[in-house]
Order: structure tokens, then sequence, then C-alpha cells
């Protein structure tokens, strides 16, 4: 059975696709984008397998 580990992570508006690059190299997958506590931020949720 595939086991997964999660991570929360903060995007700020202006460094989003940065942010996102930089995880996705260390092998996380995007799973969502939820708005976070104010305008300028959102949250992404990310997941990986567990080697």
């Amino acid at each position: 059975m595939t086991k997964w580990e999660y991570a929360t992570v903060p995007l700020l508006s202006h460094a989003t696709k940065a942010i996102l690059d930089s995880w996705g190299e260390d092998g996380w997958e995007l799973v969502t984008v939820q708005p976070g506590p104010n305008p300028e931020n959102s949250v992404a949720y990310m997941k990986r397998e567990v080697q």
C-alpha cells in the first residue's frame, strides 16, 4: 500500500510559482490551493510518497 506524507505551504501572491517549483523539485505534488488568512496569501496542500 502506498504511504503518503503531507505538508501545508503558505503561498505569497508575488512568489507562488517559485514556491511551488521549489517544493516540486523536492518531490512534492500539489493537491489543492485554498484561501489563506488574508487576501494576499493562499495555502497549498502538498503530498509525496513516503520512501
